[in-house]
């Protein structure tokens, strides 16, 4: 099995953790590196070869990871000079990869199964499947429905629940052979062609651990438990 793992951003919404250190490699917990949680999982979830796609301080991700060997993996490298967003690195290393693959961002903690996703999408007759999560947001104000000038209908501080990207996929290479390698392609513009296309993505519903470590808070929040998490986090790895 084989995984990407898009790395090359520049981690501007976690500043100023990511001054001098890449998103991925930034610590949890003093004692692993956020990719390094990844690979082990990975290597434990049965992948044996990786592809990192790096731009930002990537070769400090090279230097950390090396060839991958230390999680019995083999791991090759695709160098993004500029921005290409989500997908669009993806197409520079087309050649390289198989049919089916598992894509992942490089900053997100989570105990999902990612063998499972991949072997979800292999058997799913969809050209992209999805990882989703279960959110709930709580609206602090009285929700007023109005039509014509007049209120018709209120709801009071109601919630509203709704299906997230975890940011894992599983992905088909059949599914980018239309689109232009060196320019910029966006994870929601190729669901918008699918959609489009009537051939939808599947979705792969999880309801486990997963933190998206976006934001400051975030990851001060993944150091807050990743004690607590750890020995879900790295369970046989």
């Amino acid at each position: 099995m084989h995984a990407v793992i898009l790395a090359g951003g520049k981690g501007v919404r976690l500043l100023p953790y990511t001054t001098a250190l890449p998103k991925p490699l930034v610590p949890i917990g003093d004692q692993h590196a956020i990719l390094e949680i990844v690979m082990r999982q990975l290597a434990n979830a049965g992948f044996t070869t990786c592809t990192i796609a790096i731009g930002h301080l990537g070769h400090i991700i090279r230097a950390y990871v090396g060839n991958g060997s230390q999680w019995g993996m083999r791991v090759g490298y695709s160098t993004e000079d500029s921005p290409l967003g989500t997908m669009g690195p993806l197409l520079t290393m087309l050649d390289r990869l198989p049919e089916k693959f598992l894509v992942m961002n490089g900053d997100i903690l989570t105990d999902l199964d990612f063998g499972d996703v991949l072997r979800h999408h292999e058997t799913a007759d969809s050209p992209l499947t999805i990882a989703t999560y279960a959110r709930k947001v709580k609206i602090d104000f009285g929700v007023l429905t109005t039509d014509s000038g007049n209120v018709v209908a209120f709801t009071e501080k109601p919630s509203i629940d709704y299906r997230v990207s975890m940011g894992v996929y599983g992905l088909s290479r059949s599914t980018l052979l239309d689109y232009t390698p060196g320019l910029p392609l966006g994870f929601d513009e190729v669901v918008l062609d699918l959609l489009n296309a009537k051939t939808p993505p599947s979705a792969y519903d999880f309801d486990g651990y997963w933190l998206d470590i976006g934001r400051p808070d975030d990851y001060d929040r993944a150091n807050a438990e990743f004690t607590t998490h750890r020995g879900l986090l790295l369970k046989g790895a």
